[in-house]
């Protein structure tokens, strides 16, 4: 049996309709959503939160370059507050899980401008500190007022988010223990963000910490620092970390021996990726099948394309947006980590089970799990496709249609392929 929308008795946590299946219809989650944050919210008394931080910060780009520079930090403290904000291990949960998460933690949003990060005051100090940790770090808020009741707001680019008010003061209540590569680099003013990323990545510092470190205005040229919105640094880590490996080592490796195919799938997202023994070039290709709540009404599945060829992109990646760069960020930490270069083909299924975007994060998770499994090897590209097209639902033509590295493999010849 289903509770109304109208009651206040908590849904259970299976729904015997779904099964336990999140967004299916059924109108039990929402209520159990709504009174989750309506516990969380009522537990902050007089706007007052003693906390974990994850540690975790959003910054916002509305009115950029005036936003908000929000601190996050758990509600009710279930478990381990780093795995709240740690997108890097989230592969493998479901999203009513991850949503879980999100609603439990309260933003206290400050408005700054951007360029205060060259010159920050005692508070954001004391936000930006928090960021260099290696584990969850005690802090308090006080908020203006409680955070409104009301339901998680959704991004392509970034992960959901919870409830929020008005900061009036945040204070540290214990050391944080600062992973020291990252200390230093933040205290390095002269030293570029383009190499302050490769190195702390190199040195183990994953990449969602990386795009809060760099969104919090901590990396760069001292005087030249400045708060980046969170959508834009997720897509900038992906893109400065990849594009430096490509054009720095992996265009320099030899290519691989074989065609190469892997797969995975993860929230109603299916990836299939083809590697090449060919010179570095790339492709991701989106679809949405006819009649999916982002294609209704329509005949025809919906691509959406981007590629480089060897030469590289000199445009954003309008069509795929920041799932080009993260998917482009598991296929380079695949090469540089097996010194090897390829040319890839990526094909993106995307499920209609009414799931909302958790973020962008999915897209490099997924590709990294299917390119830590071991691979199917045909000796030709012609079999390769043979075979792809039997896991493919949507008609491998539609594909052909749209790729235009496929199209380049498929037509021009070279002196290899001759005896």
């Amino acid at each position: 049996m289903h509770a109304k929308i109208g009651n206040l008795i908590p849904s259970p946590q299976v729904c015997v309709r779904c099964k336990g299946r999140l967004w299916c219809g059924p109108k039990c989650f929402i209520l159990d959503r709504f009174e989750k944050r309506r516990a969380a919210v009522c537990s902050v008394q007089g706007g007052s939160l003693r906390s974990s931080s994850p540690p975790g910060v959003f910054v916002s780009w509305t009115g950029y370059p005036k936003v908000n520079l929000s601190p996050m930090a758990p509600v009710l403290e279930e478990g381990d507050a780093w795995l709240f904000d740690d997108t890097d291990k989230w592969f493998g949960l479901s999203a009513e899980k991850i949503i879980s998460f999100r609603e439990n933690l309260v933003r206290g949003n400050i408005a700054v401008d951007v360029s205060r990060a060259a010159g920050p005051d005692y508070r954001l100090l004391e936000i930006q500190e928090t960021l260099m940790a290696k584990k969850p770090v005690g802090i308090e808020m006080q908020l203006d007022g409680s955070p409104a009741i009301r339901g998680a707001s959704f991004s392509d680019f970034h992960a959901p988010m919870g409830p929020q008010a008005g900061l009036k003061k945040f204070a540290l209540t214990e050391n944080p223990c600062v992973n020291p590569k990252i200390e230093r680099l933040v205290s390095d003013t002269d030293a570029k963000s383009l190499d302050a990323i490769v190195e702390l990545y190199r040195g183990g510092v994953g990449v969602n910490q990386l795009h809060k470190v760099l969104s919090a205005g901590m990396l760069g040229l001292g005087r030249k620092r400045k708060f980046v919105p969170t959508r834009w640094s997720i897509v900038a880590v992906d893109s400065l970390l990849s594009g430096h490996f490509i054009e720095e080592e992996i265009k320099y490796f030899p290519k691989i021996s074989g065609f190469e195919l892997f797969c995975s799938n993860y929230l109603e997202n299916y990836f299939y990726v083809i590697l090449m023994p060919r010179e570095w070039s790339y492709e991701l290709m989106e679809v949405y099948k006819p009649g999916a709540s982002w294609n209704a009404g329509s005949a025809e599945p919906r691509f959406s394309v981007d590629c480089e060829f060897y030469g590289g992109r000199k445009s954003y990646a309008l069509n795929t947006a920041g799932g080009y760069y993260a998917v482009r960020m598991a296929i380079a930490e695949y090469l540089h980590k097996k010194k090897l270069q390829a040319t890839a083909v990526v094909f993106r299924e995307i499920g209609d089970c009414g799931l909302p975007s958790v973020g962008v994060w999915k897209c490099r998770e997924c590709v990294r799990d299917a390119l830590g499994k071991k691979p199917l090897i045909f000796s030709d590209l012609g079999l390769t496709l043979g075979y792809l097209e039997t896991k493919l639902t949507i008609p491998l033509r539609f594909w052909l249609k749209n790729s235009a590295v496929l199209d380049n493999a498929l037509r021009q010849k070279r002196l290899t392929d001759f005896p």
